[in-house]
């Protein structure tokens, strides 16, 4: 393929203009159908957790948050985010809620989150229905909670948001979808313009005969008219006429 300027560039796209709209639109109209039809809505629901004071077993009232405290807070956090995912508690939530759902489904569907050089553990849990994910959330902070309090012996586990039911799927975007179709659209559509380009080899302009031989110059053009058909079969008309 020969190399071209980007005047020639711009006239090669002009000229197939309608093509390459019609096919951004067709990816569009793509992008909007596989949205609608093919995609799951899957909805999130979050709680976030901060892992405050550890209290006192014993008759100590006191709220006083020593360093020592702290030091143990930061500690835990890794190990609580693991602990929420554990088979154990995802099983006490099943049976609390009462759901048809396994361990392992349900641990595909929690991600916990800690927030960088912070106390604060955020539960998400994904579900097709969005009461589901934020009873599930919220059980499982619970069931949490009280694991905690059983193996360590400490509550320091508080909640700052619990989860709220999403009324808007958290995976259907369906701007963010037709602009990515479009922009596939857009692509295939300079791609196909290109390789047409390529596979045309009929001469339209002085210069492409002027490529093709590089010793012969061009001395003449005739333009073709646009009516030289239609004043043809105007003129026979008129002679059979007579």
């Amino acid at each position: 393929m020969e190399e071209l300027d980007l005047k020639e560039l711009f006239e090669i796209f002009w000229n197939r203009r309608m093509q390459i709209i019609l096919i951004v639109l067709i990816f569009m109209v793509i992008g909007v159908i596989y949205t609608i039809g093919f995609v799951t809505p899957i909805y999130s629901s979050s709680t976030s957790l901060i892992l405050a004071s550890s209290g006192n077993s014993g008759g100590d009232n006191t709220n006083t948050v020593t360093t020592t405290d702290l030091t143990i807070n930061s500690k835990l956090v890794s190990t609580y985010s693991e602990l929420v995912r554990r088979k154990s508690i995802l099983r006490e939530v099943i049976n609390n809620l009462q759901i048809d759902a396994n361990e392992n489904a349900l641990k595909n569907q929690v991600s916990v989150n800690t927030v960088k050089d912070s106390d604060l553990i955020e539960i998400t849990v994904k579900n097709e229905n969005p009461v589901y994910a934020a009873k599930i959330a919220n059980e499982i902070t619970k069931v949490f909670s009280e694991k905690v309090k059983a193996i360590y012996n400490i509550e320091n586990v508080q909640v700052i948001d619990e989860a709220e039911i999403q009324n808007s799927p958290s995976n259907i975007n369906h701007t963010r979808d037709i602009v990515m179709f479009m922009l596939i659209g857009l692509v295939i559509a300079i791609v196909y313009v290109l390789i047409l380009n390529m596979l045309d080899t009929t001469v339209k302009t002085p210069e492409d005969i002027e490529k093709l031989f590089d010793t012969i110059p061009v001395l003449v053009s005739i333009p073709v008219c646009g009516n030289l058909q239609e004043t043809k079969t105007k003129t026979k008309a008129k002679g059979g006429r007579r």
